[in-house]
């Protein structure tokens, strides 16, 4: 009573407010209840959930889209495990219970979601795969961390044999299927993946070169980074698909997808270059003099000192930008034709059975509860490193 007292009626002002704000948020509340559990028609989700995860991709290789999710999720969970780090100062079992709920509890609960309105007994099999490979990842880190031996294992050579279970399925995937038959939220999931991997180390490049003493290269990425950020990302995703093949032979183009992660990949980095920029500028000149003073030389004193502070001070504007880029991958179908969730979503309110009947919310927001989940993860694991690395504190 004290603490509603002090926060929501201090005042006669302060309790009007807090009445009509809370009677609207209740009002919300419930009609999205009324919604999810009362009215919402879900038989359009069920029907058609396979063609929303996946697309056409063919049924008969599903096996190989699962194995490579249990093999990300292993590389996840050893990557993030796997840090030679003290064991003497672990927290409680409860306290790493609660730190995995919070982690991972909505998006195994969106796991379970699916399992649910799938049916029948397969994707429970995948869903304890994941599992499976989660807990595997575990206890690799955990070995890494327990035995001497391997605790020395340098971090590129830990970090390089570990992505290479996932790379090698998903090769496998490609080289076993085509890049045609991908849609669903299968493509935003990989779009978005694979150009956030190429985009950060080409946006550190190119905000080291705007910060070069060399004139050519400052000029070439200021030029860059300008021309990029100042066009509009669904019309560059415009002119991969419709002029391209003016300065292409249409038979040595490359598909939408390949198109749609070279301009996600060059649209963002021009992006992340400003962003790391901001973050070398933050970094006081105290830190280059004292490198100096040690004998480094250039080379080291950024790689070595100013740069892994200035990507540190940016964790939440890198992490802004990568989910940015993660919802952004729906542009690729209006743009490109890619058969990606959005437009799977649109397109089966059209089938016969669901044609004029209004299922455009229950698809829609399906969609958007994909996004939500994926964004929402993003986010707290970026709270999560940002509070191990001291982000904001002296």
């Amino acid at each position: 009573m004290t603490w509603i007292r002090r926060n929501l009626f201090r005042s006669v002002w302060d309790g009007i407010l807090s009445i009509v704000f809370g009677a609207i948020a209740v009002y919300v509340l419930w009609t999205l209840f009324e919604f999810v559990f009362i009215t919402g028609r879900w038989e359009i989700i069920e029907v058609n959930l396979l063609l929303l995860l996946v697309g056409r991709f063919p049924e008969d290789q599903l096996w190989l889209v699962g194995t490579s999710i249990v093999a990300l999720a292993f590389w996840i969970s050893a990557a993030s495990s796997g840090s030679p780090k003290s064991l003497d100062s672990q927290p409680s079992l409860s306290a790493r219970i609660l730190d995995s709920v919070q982690r991972f509890g909505l998006l195994s609960a969106l796991g379970v979601l699916l399992i649910l309105l799938a049916g029948g007994i397969t994707p429970l099999y995948w869903g304890l795969a994941i599992i499976g490979g989660i807990l595997a990842g575990l206890g690799l880190g955990k070995t890494r961390r327990s035995i001497a031996a391997r605790a020395k294992i340098p971090n590129l050579l830990w970090h390089a044999a570990i992505i290479a279970v996932p790379i090698t399925f998903i090769a496998l995937t490609l080289s076993l299927s085509t890049l045609d038959s991908w849609g669903g939220f299968l493509i935003n999931f990989y779009i978005a993946i694979i150009s956030i991997v190429l985009s950060f180390p080409l946006g550190v490049l190119l905000a080291l070169g705007r910060r070069s003493t060399l004139p050519i290269v400052r000029v070439l990425a200021t030029t860059y980074i300008e021309l990029i950020r100042g066009a509009p990302l669904f019309v560059l995703l415009l002119l991969a698909g419709v002029a391209l093949e003016f300065f292409v032979p249409t038979e040595l183009a490359p598909g939408p997808i390949f198109r749609a992660v070279t301009v996600f990949t060059l649209f963002t980095a021009a992006y992340v270059a400003e962003i790391v920029r901001g973050g070398l500028q933050s970094v006081t000149q105290g830190q280059t003099e004292a490198g100096k003073a040690l004998g480094l030389g250039t080379s080291k004193i950024t790689f070595l000192i100013t740069l892994p502070q200035a990507l540190r001070n940016v964790i939440p504007a890198q992490i802004g930008q990568f989910i940015s880029l993660f919802k952004d991958t729906t542009l690729a179908g209006a743009a490109l034709s890619v058969l990606e969730v959005l437009n799977v979503g649109t397109a089966i309110t059209k089938q016969d059975d669901f044609l004029g009947q209004g299922y455009i919310y229950e698809s829609l927001a399906f969609v958007g509860l994909l996004f939500w989940v994926g964004s929402y993860v993003m986010s707290r694991e970026s709270q999560r490193l940002e509070k191990r690395l001291g982000v904001g504190q002296r």
